[in-house]
Parts: C-alpha cells; sequence; structure tokens
C-alpha cells in the first residue's frame, strides 16, 4: 500500500478546500450519486464504533479502518463489501473521491488526526466524546470545520434527547430563576476488569507480546511510543492521562450538557482541584472534587459549578425534598426551584412536591427548539443530505463544551488550580502547562498546523 505523504495530502486537502468554496452541493453530499445515500468510511470499527456502523448502516458503508483485526471482526463480517484498512491516511490517499463522510470512534488521543485529516479532504464528521485530546485540537477543529464548510458532530447521546431540550427551555422561561450553583457527581471510575478502568502491578506497566492481529505503533498513532501492555487496550487506555481523560473528560460531556448549554457557561475562569485521593503519576485517581468558577454572562449571574466523582457526593440539602441522591447526577440550583438530572441529561426533574409537579408537566411552557429523532448519528446524516438544520452538538458547540471538561481534566491530573485565559488558551498561573495545551506528536502526526 502506498503510504500519504504529507505533501499528497496536502495537496488533495487544498483541492477539497477550493471544492467546498466553488461547489458546496457537490462537496456536501453525493459526489453526484442518485441513490440517495451517503458513503461513510469507519474509524474505530469495534468497541463504540460497533454503534456508528449500525445506526448508518441503511447508508453506504464503503471503508472500514481499524487497528485491530480482532476488535473489527464483526464490522468487517457486517459489511463484507467495504474496503479494509488499518491506516486512516492510507485508506484516505486509496479512496478519498469515494468516501462522503466519516465516522471516529479510537481512542481519544487519535479523535483529533483522523477528523483533521477527514475535514482536509472535505468529508463531514461524526466524532465520539470527547471530541479531542487537548485544547489546541479542539480549538483547531472548530476552525477546521469552517473552513472547509463540513457537517460536524460530536457523538454526546444526550444532546439529541427530548429532556435535554425542555431544561433549556424551563431555564429560559424563567422558571428555575436565576441560577448560580450547579452540582454534579459521577459514581466512576471502577476499576475493574469488565469496566473502562484497571489498575495495573506495575507503572508503567510490564511490556507484553503484541495480540496477534493489532498494529501497536498505529493504535499509539501521535503518542509517544511505549511497550504493549493489555493495561492500555481494549478500554482501558481511558485511565492513562497521555491516552485519555479520565472518568471527567469521558461523563462531563453528558452530565455537564444540559447547564453548559441552557445557561450559556461557556470557559471558566478558575477551575481548582479542592480534592484528589494520591494516584501514580500520569493515571487517574479514585476520588476527586473539582470547583469551577464561570464568569457572569451578559444578563447571566456568575456560575459555581463542583465536581464530584469516584462515589463522592454534594451534600443533599432538605429543600430538595430528595431521600438520598442517585448514585451519579446534576442539579442546578435555581433560585425559585432547582432541577435534577441523573448522570446523563434525558429525564430532567424540577425538585418539587409531588403533586406541584405532576402539575407542572401537565402546563409546561412552550417548545422552543426542535426535537430530534434518532439520535446523533440520524441528525447528522439528515444535515448530510440537506434534510435537516447542522446537528446541535457540532463542532462549534462540542469544542467548547470538551474544552471545560479538558480544562478540569488538567487541574484533576496536576492536583492544582487553573486560572484560564480563552483568549490566549493560556493557564495564566502555570506557563509550563502549554506543552498539555497542545500536545507534542510524533512525526507523520501532524495536522492543522496550516490553519494557524
Amino acid at each position: 500500500m502506498k503510504k500519504l505523504t504529507r505533501r499528497t495530502f496536502l495537496t488533495r486537502a487544498s483541492t477539497a478546500a477550493a471544492g467546498a468554496f466553488m461547489m458546496p452541493g457537490l462537496l456536501r453530499y453525493g459526489n453526484g450519486r442518485d441513490n440517495g445515500k451517503v458513503n461513510i468510511a469507519v474509524i474505530g470499527v469495534g468497541g463504540q464504533g460497533r454503534s456508528n456502523w449500525r445506526d448508518c448502516r441503511n447508508e453506504n458503508i464503503v471503508a472500514l479502518c481499524d487497528v485491530s483485526e480482532t476488535a473489527a471482526a464483526n464490522g468487517f463480517k457486517t459489511f463484507p463489501d467495504a474496503k479494509r484498512f488499518k491506516d486512516f491516511r492510507v485508506m484516505f490517499d486509496q479512496m478519498a473521491n469515494q468516501i462522503d463522510a466519516v465516522l471516529v470512534a479510537t481512542p481519544d488521543h487519535t479523535h483529533f488526526p483522523a477528523a483533521m485529516a477527514a475535514m482536509q479532504l472535505g468529508k463531514h464528521v461524526l466524532v465520539e466524546k470527547p471530541l479531542a485530546h487537548n485544547i489546541w485540537q479542539l480549538r483547531t477543529l472548530r476552525k477546521a470545520a469552517k473552513h472547509y464548510g463540513v457537517i460536524t458532530q460530536m457523538g454526546n447521546q444526550g444532546h439529541t434527547t427530548m429532556g435535554i431540550r425542555y431544561i433549556k427551555e424551563w431555564y429560559d422561561a424563567g422558571v428555575m430563576g436565576d441560577v448560580k450553583e450547579v452540582l454534579a457527581w459521577f459514581d466512576g471510575p471502577a476499576f475493574t476488569p469488565r469496566g473502562y478502568f484497571l489498575k495495573p502491578d506495575t507503572y508503567p506497566p510490564s511490556e507484553e507480546p503484541v495480540p496477534e492481529g493489532l498494529d501497536w505503533d498505529l493504535w499509539l498513532g501521535p503518542a509517544a511510543h511505549r511497550p504493549y501492555s493489555h493495561f492500555y487496550i481494549p478500554r482501558f487506555w481511558r485511565g492513562w492521562y497521555e491516552l485519555g481523560n479520565g472518568e471527567l473528560g469521558d461523563w462531563a460531556c453528558h452530565t455537564l450538557d444540559a447547564p453548559f448549554w441552557s445557561l450559556d457557561l461557556d470557559m471558566p475562569v478558575v477551575v481548582d482541584s479542592v480534592f484528589r485521593t494520591p494516584s501514580p503519576e500520569g493515571y487517574v485517581s479514585d476520588q476527586s472534587i473539582l470547583n469551577f468558577e464561570f464568569k457572569a454572562r451578559r444578563r447571566k449571574p456568575a456560575v459555581n459549578l463542583k465536581w464530584y466523582e469516584g462515589g463522592l457526593k454534594p451534600d443533599n440539602r432538605k429543600e430538595w425534598g430528595l431521600e438520598q441522591l442517585p448514585a451519579s447526577g446534576m442539579i442546578m440550583v435555581g433560585e425559585k426551584v432547582s432541577l435534577m438530572t441523573g448522570g446523563r441529561p434525558n429525564d430532567p426533574k424540577l425538585l418539587l412536591p409531588q403533586a406541584d409537579w405532576d402539575h407542572f408537566i401537565k402546563n409546561m411552557p412552550s417548545e422552543t427548539i426542535p426535537r430530534i429523532e434518532g439520535g446523533p448519528r440520524a441528525e447528522w446524516l439528515a444535515a448530510i443530505k440537506g434534510e435537516g438544520p447542522m446537528p446541535g452538538s457540532n463542532f462549534e458547540y462540542s469544542a467548547r463544551l470538551t474544552e471545560m471538561a479538558i480544562l478540569g481534566v488538567m487541574a484533576q491530573r496536576f492536583d492544582t488550580r487553573i486560572e484560564y485565559d480563552e483568549t490566549t488558551m493560556k493557564i495564566t498561573n502555570h506557563p509550563d502547562f502549554d506543552k498539555y495545551v497542545k500536545e507534542p506528536v510524533r512525526k507523520g502526526w501532524e495536522f492543522g498546523e496550516d490553519l494557524w
């Protein structure tokens, strides 16, 4: 197979960008095809990737890319006519003109290069959450989505639900009054062989033979080389900060989506590590508490947001009328009435006496936000086909949501206070943190530099 050189890739990217400017209709979808289906490439076929191709199986799945033949086996069997690849750069080199859109479900540290490679060729992209691994990548994805004129989406399912729409509509209608405090908690990380986190016996873990069918070097992608260990894959990479973003990076995109959207929070000016259990360098802690400070926005007051992790919870306040707090959840504390959800924003409830709640749900404020059917992939495909608006969790929105989470991850990782200037992307009280705002990458994995 011919490797995709940077010169070849940039040439193709320039051509695609020119096409986006000159012929937006053709680039938007179809390349002239008339069967009403989108030609999709799937990067990351196993794991969460299964949800991607299952939800899009009625489109044309033309290419499947995964560094592990074992993980991708089910997808390969389901789509026997799709061309198979291990390296998405090779896939784009050979099939760029046959692909309309790309689904990315790889580990956090390879989200960015896969998405950027697709967008540089004018392809629409859907990326699993969290959208990227560092702040510079997130800002670059926002720029790229505008520059290349493509349809983008992050796969945080809750943003397409009825529940999150209720929350924003109720807040906008003044039901809760001003919200100056948000409390959120999640019961993970759970360190079990069946979960997403597993602690090794040594740090770093002992080297093991690379399993047959796995290209370990491609799995590492832009990350620094390290010997293979089963404590990294298939799912345990999430606990290593150089590869994942811990529990917060994973679940903030669900649990904090509703307050971020409805309160128009944008970036915190401070994130402080209030409490953190000790852990080996570079590895997620068992428990953590973070405090986010958001400045006032137009007529909306400043907000203080606390995140509790590892089974820790806020105190249960008498005025909420709750016997106990659930294992995971979020409360927006309103001056009139508070609102609670679970770990996702699907089923919001005002913390009212039962009779008052029953009356409210029969007399709710008017619907002002369009409803979505079928989840994030359906919303994305409808936009590509010109049958719906830009997805709600497009990169302009989801990159900001993820940036907020990544700032929290940074404070948690180093057990410190983060003072942030969003205009310059600087951690003003830690100038040495520039290397985490924009992390170094291995040669051959540089993407997005041309946009700056």
